[in-house]
């Protein structure tokens, strides 16, 4: 007869085996959301699932999702930056100018990016040594920022005379795929990086998941909330800058409607507004869920009015399926 000891240990699982526990939850429904907007848009519209349209919707969503990734981060530390859309018009209207102005040519690109941290400084340094909530510090800044750009605009597009500058948007190292689109994922996955493997990125976890706790723990909060503004100013610019090659010109209408989009791609991905909770990694699925959304009731003939109903819904019930159930009662 065979005897089996009382205390053996347990079978240990092959490490090729896949648990399900594993997979977050939360993902699934946003991640849904992007699936059934295909299928649905692919059916309601012939010219959605074109291999033209796909190009049309990588450089509508490259520009969002670069200006959303350093968004995400003062989310994710739960802060708001309303601004980001204002930013973006200002250092197009700079970056702009200087093409037209100086023999910066390319190099114009991290001068703009340099604009964008100056202003994400401004956001961060309001933000934290006035101590005043980031959301009227940002709106305060949104209307500063907006009101220089269009001054330098003075109400007009202005067109750039660099010749090849809009390659480096709309030209195609892929075929079908815009650079826009390449420098957004790219980006993307830096942002990644930062947030899963960086001490700037755990202490974003950190301070959005408990501000106190981070203060005891030794954490320079306000250092690194400051650092968490500029580099949303940082790749805001570098979204302008990449839009107004896309476009051809900076005019007043740049980055308008990024105020609602930007704060509904990241929420929607699944990063909380009370913070610790998210990520970029999720920042990419929503601002897929709202590229593909505005493009599809595009195709279909949606008047705009109505489209801000659609959105605005969507963007409620993606929050409230996909929100972090643990923190409900936390809401800053």
């Amino acid at each position: 007869m065979t005897t089996v000891p009382l205390h053996s240990s347990p079978r240990r699982r092959p490490r090729w085996s896949f648990d399900l526990k594993s997979v977050d939850t939360s993902l699934w429904f946003p991640v849904g959301v992007v699936v059934f907007l295909f299928a649905f848009f692919s059916v309601a519209t012939d010219s959605f699932a074109t291999l033209r349209n796909f190009t049309a919707v990588s450089g509508q969503a490259g520009t969002l999702l670069i200006a959303c990734l350093g968004g995400t981060f003062v989310v994710l530390m739960g802060s708001i930056d309303l601004s980001v859309g204002a930013v973006v018009l200002l250092a197009g209207a700079v970056g702009v100018t200087l093409l037209n102005t100086t023999p910066l040519g390319f190099a114009v690109l991290p001068a703009v990016a340099l604009i964008g941290g100056l202003l994400g400084l401004v956001n961060g340094v309001i933000y934290t040594m006035g101590r005043i909530p980031s959301f009227i510090a940002t709106l305060g800044t949104l209307s500063v920022f907006s009101g220089i750009a269009l001054t330098i605009l003075d109400g007009r597009a202005i067109q750039f005379d660099l010749a090849g500058f809009e390659q480096i948007a709309i030209g195609q190292l892929i075929p079908r795929l815009p650079n826009i689109a390449l420098c957004a994922l790219a980006a993307w996955l830096v942002a990644v990086f930062i947030g899963a493997r960086t001490r700037f990125g755990r202490y974003m976890y950190l301070i959005g998941g408990g501000e106190t706790v981070a203060r005891t723990a030794g954490i320079p909060v306000e250092r690194y909330k400051i650092y968490a503004f500029v580099l949303s100013g940082v790749l805001a610019a570098v979204g302008a800058a990449l839009s107004v090659a896309r476009l051809g010109a900076a005019g007043p209408s740049l980055g308008s409607d990024l105020l609602l989009n930007s704060l509904a791609a990241i929420v929607v991905g699944g990063t909380s507004l009370s913070g610790g909770v998210g990520g970029p990694h999720r920042t990419l699925i929503g601002v897929l869920i709202i590229a593909i959304l505005d493009n599809g009731l595009n195709l279909m003939g949606v008047s705009q009015y109505s489209q801000m109903v659609v959105k605005g819904a969507v963007v409620i019930a993606a929050v409230l399926v996909s929100r972090d159930r643990s923190r409900a009662g936390v809401v800053k």
